[in-house]
């Protein structure tokens, strides 16, 4: 068994209950962490033995691209998407960060957490 991490992807989105938020947006940050079996590729050195992270962060890209309410839905819906396109991922940790939240004080980041294997 192996793990991937991508780490603070960055995307401009637009999430969030308030109407302004899905008209303004705001910056957001996912981190992700996967588990799969990497012995073949370690072997192998090739690339179609083991998970491509361009695949993970395109999908990471694509679901933050969608505009949602609350970060929970975005993060089920990226780990959703990498269980459903990547067969041989056994287990996704994400991490999506709302940086500078409209909450009424001076919080840096508030952070949504989901895992889930398969």
């Amino acid at each position: 068994m192996g793990i991937i991490i991508l780490q603070n992807i960055r995307t401009y989105s637009y999430h969030g209950c308030l109407l302004e938020e899905g008209k303004i947006g705001s910056d957001y940050k996912v981190d992700l962490k996967i588990k799969t079996n990497l012995k073949k590729s370690a072997q192998t050195d090739e690339l179609h033995d083991t998970v491509d992270y361009v695949d993970l962060n395109r999908i990471v890209i694509e679901e933050m691209a969608i505009r949602a309410k609350l970060l929970e839905h975005v993060a089920q819906r990226i780990i959703d998407k990498i269980l459903q396109e990547l067969p041989t991922v056994t287990q996704v940790k994400v991490a999506v960060s709302k940086l500078n939240p409209p909450i009424g004080g001076d919080v840096e980041a508030v952070t949504i957490v989901l895992q889930q294997k398969r």
